[in-house]
Parts: C-alpha cells; structure tokens; sequence
C-alpha cells in the first residue's frame, strides 16, 4: 500500500515544486517584465524585437518586409509557441498539468480540504454525494490554521507574483521596512482579492469553466487518442464493492466508473488510491492508462449490457 500513498505525496511534491518555480522565476530574471524600464526579461537577457530605429524612419519595401519578419519572429512567433504548450499537454497527458502542477489546483484542494474538516463538506454552499467522510480533528485548531492561510497566503503570494512586473528585489525591501509603493500596494491587494475570491467561493468551477489552459488541456486530450487517461478495469468489475470511494476522492466531481470520457478528470490519481486502499490490495480497479478511454469489443458491451450485467453502481446517478 505504500506504493498507493506514492501517487499521493509525488503528485504534492509536484505541486509545491511548481508553485516555488513560479515565485522564482522573476527573481531569478527567468521571466518578468520591468514595468519601469519598460524591458522583458526572459532568461537573463532583455528580449528586444532587434530592430534599429533607423528602420521605422526609412520608407521602403525592404525596410517594411524587415520590420514585420523581425516582428513576427522575436514577437508573434514566441507567444504562439508559449501557447502552445498547454494543447500539447493535453493531446499527450490531458489534463494532468492541472491536476499534478498546478498552483490554483493546489490552492483549491487545499481550501476544500479546510472546508471540510470544518464543515463537514467540500462545498461552502451545499453536501454534495460524492463528499468525503469528513475526518475527525479539532474544529477550533482548523478554524485557527483557516484564519492564518487566509491572512498569510493572499499577500505573500501577491508579493511574489508582483514580482513578474516590479523588480523582486525593491518589492522586498519595501516590504521589510514596511513602506510599500503605490505599485506594490496594489499588486498585492490585487493578487489577494484574486486568491481569496477564487479560493473561497469559486474553487474548482474555475477549473472546469473558466481557465483557458485548463479548456486548452481539456479539449485536445478529449480528441486525442493519444492521451493519458484514468482507466478502470471492466474486466473485474465484480470486485467493486460500490463504496464510491473513487467518486469521494475525486475533487472534480467526476465519477470515474462511467464508460464515458469525462473532460473534466485531471489524471490525479486519487482515484487509485482509494480503490486499492477498499479492496486492501496492490491491485485496484482504477490505473492510468495511454490511448482509447475504451477498447471498441468494450464499448460493445456496455452498449449491449454484457459483461456489465447487475453493475447498477455503475450508472451514473
């Protein structure tokens, strides 16, 4: 079972690994835009469009064709292959960047989690059926730990992501002696209203029908019979005890038994985990899987009832 609990902590590693480079990217100059000097920073190295201002004076064929190629290849050319990123990752792996690395990811569960443990659901709002059992601990330390993330969390981060537009270092030494700017006062405050807002009300609906990478992910890794996806195994059905363990573990609200493909699973695993963690194996019914959700003898059957006969749990409710 240890190996099960691997998946866990790997996929919390990667978070928090991510989310550090995302805060040390501008201090390092990896990327970050100075907004007073007016230069891009990508790698150490100011990026320019490389043109001389000669060029824009001269009027003629050359020194327009000039000017658009140099455009397109130091300008269009590096956000096109920046954006493509996130359709390539979900064509290969669907949506596991949301669900492995991603900080707002990490933020919500994180958020949901707290919930939980103080109300007894995921949701601020309404219990949902496929909410977990909510774990013994005491309400008033949690609500103390909520207090602080929510005082701590917003600003810091706020500081550090103001960092992409304001040189890192003059953030810090007006935050450490206490005499913030008009600019780093409202990227912080504006950071802060982002993340409490998200994190507290919105959550995952963020997730399924708002964030562009998160779409991007999601509709090429649907069409993509190339992509990485959750499988569970028809095969032995018959050892699922229909405890929906596998649905409680999902924070996207998806029930990974349904013979369909559901777009809004972000490959985290969680699912494994609960199922072998039930059947007290090292062999669940759930395992990644690269290539058709289904195969098409499978696809057969489920549309005809065999092999799926008296798996009622199955359908979706």
């Amino acid at each position: 079972m240890a190996a099960t609990s691997t998946i866990h902590y790997a996929r919390k590693a990667s978070q928090a690994g991510f989310l550090l480079f995302v805060f040390l990217m501008p201090v390092f100059d990896i990327l970050r835009y100075d907004v007073a000097a007016k230069e891009l920073y990508i790698f150490r190295k100011v990026w320019t469009l490389g043109l001389n201002d000669a060029l824009f004076l001269e009027h003629s064929l050359k020194s327009a064709t000039h000017v658009a190629v140099h455009f397109f290849l130091n300008a269009v050319l590096p956000w096109v292959i920046v954006l493509s990123i996130f359709p390539i990752l979900g064509f290969f792996l669907g949506r596991f960047f949301c669900g492995w690395m991603c900080p707002e990811g990490a933020l919500f569960e994180l958020s949901e989690s707290l919930t939980l443990k103080l109300l007894g659901r995921r949701s601020l709002y309404n219990k949902r059926d496929n909410d977990p059992d909510n774990p013994k601990g005491n309400k008033l330390v949690f609500g103390i730990i909520t207090a602080l993330l929510i005082i701590s969390v917003p600003p810091v981060t706020g500081a550090f992501l103001t960092g992409y537009f304001i040189e890192p270092a003059r953030i810090w030494r007006e935050v450490l002696s206490l005499d913030l700017s008009m600019g780093v006062m409202t990227g912080i405050i504006g950071v802060s209203i982002y993340i409490v807002t998200t994190s507290v009300f919105v959550r995952h609906v963020f997730c399924r029908y708002v964030c562009a990478p998160g779409l991007m992910q999601m509709l090429f890794g649907w069409a993509s019979p190339l992509s990485l996806r959750m499988k569970f195994d028809r095969k032995n059905y018959l050892k699922c005890t229909d405890c929906k363990a596998c649905e409680k573990a999902c924070f996207m609200n998806v029930k990974p038994r349904l013979p369909i493909k559901d777009i809004n699973c972000v490959n985290c695993g969680e699912c494994i985990i609960a199922c072998k963690k039930e059947l007290g194996t090292d062999s669940g019914l759930f395992s990644y899987s690269l290539g058709e959700f289904e195969k098409d003898s499978e696809k057969k059957n489920n549309k005809t009832g065999h092999g799926m006969a008296g798996t009622i749990h199955l359908k979706e409710n």
